[in-house]
């Protein structure tokens, strides 16, 4: 199914979720942690992370958008399944389409960029870098006469530090350096992030997807063991663009067909000024509408299974997630 087929046959669906989205949660159980994207409860020995409708890029929210949660919240799921044999994750269970529950972990605090390819819109993306001048980011160095959205060499990895307002690109020396983290927990993390990003690239390419670039979220669970925590492979954390047009419309210098938040990122780049303006201009439904898409799109594309549209119009979806986690509270 292309990608203007899903949006018209889910367009309905779709515009009456828009009333609904999962914009937070405010349940009364365990300490409550937000991030960007996602709410943690601490629940004692566990988490519950709900994953809600909020997008994010540029360091801040820009929009809502139906299904989000859903759509990210399952994708990563079925990710940390057909992973677990390379890398462990922190994974317990799915009790409701938009929460995990979770091994409660002590997550290192940086970002494991992993790119196999130029391209970007954001302040720290490759493509954005390069074209200033910069050839050592991260502590790569990079050849002249490189183009956008062309495959690199080799997958590289260019961490970035989890900071309050900025994330900040670091080598693997400032890492060790700065006390981030030591050099063995660098030395195994880094090898499980490649190792993850290849597997993602193989399976994504079975389903008719080039897996682009994305980011881990690394910890050390109760046990002492080193996981990959938070999500894996979502449209959120992961860059993707359609396999079979990719070759074409970089010969003809068109950017490529992606089937993530990159073209709302893009919108909004050229709209204002999303790292300095103190008030974003409005997501235009069309787009809202047209990237909730996408989403489902991928996670059909991804795991061969039909989206099941959880939330009943109407009905808030806090309340459906309380009937569903009401066994991990006692």
């Amino acid at each position: 199914m292309t990608a203007s087929n899903i949006t018209d046959s889910y367009r309905e669906l779709i515009r009456s979720a828009l009333p609904y989205c999962l914009t937070e949660t405010s349940f009364n159980f365990g300490r409550k942690y937000q991030g960007k994207v996602r709410d943690a409860y601490d629940l004692g020995d566990k988490l519950m992370l709900v994953t809600t409708d909020r997008l994010t890029a540029f360091d801040r929210q820009l929009a809502l958008i139906p299904y989000k949660g859903q759509v990210l919240n399952l994708t990563s799921a079925w990710w940390f399944e057909q992973t677990a044999d390379l890398v462990p994750n922190h994974l317990i269970a799915v009790p409701d389409p938009n929460v995990v529950i979770a091994k409660k972990c002590q997550v290192f605090p940086i970002e494991f960029v992993v790119r196999g390819y130029i391209t970007g819109t954001t302040g720290t993306s490759l493509w954005t870098q390069y074209q200033k001048g910069v050839r050592e980011y991260c502590g790569i160095t990079f050849p002249e006469g490189l183009k956008k959205n062309q495959k690199l060499a080799r997958p590289v990895l260019t961490p970035t530090t989890k900071e309050t307002e900025h994330d900040r690109p670091i080598s693997p020396e400032q890492i060790v350096s700065e006390g981030w983290m030591t050099q063995a927990d660098w030395d195994e993390t880094s090898r499980m992030a490649l190792t993850l990003y290849q597997a993602g690239v193989e399976i994504a390419a079975k389903h008719g997807l080039i897996l682009v670039d994305t980011k881990y979220e690394f910890g050390r669970d109760p046990q002492g063991r080193i996981v990959v925590v938070d999500e894996i492979h979502t449209p959120d954390s992961s860059r993707y663009w359609l396999a079979n047009s990719y070759q074409e419309r970089l010969d003809q210098g068109l950017e490529p067909e992606n089937i993530d938040k990159e073209f709302l990122r893009i919108w909004f780049a050229k709209h204002c000024d999303p790292y300095q303006d103190k008030t974003l201009p409005q997501a235009p439904q069309e787009l809202v509408e047209t990237l909730a898409a996408r989403y489902i799109q991928l996670y059909e594309m991804i795991t061969g299974k039909p989206f099941s549209f959880a939330q009943q119009p109407g009905r808030p979806i806090d309340k459906r997630i309380l009937r569903n986690v009401a066994g991990y509270l006692g």
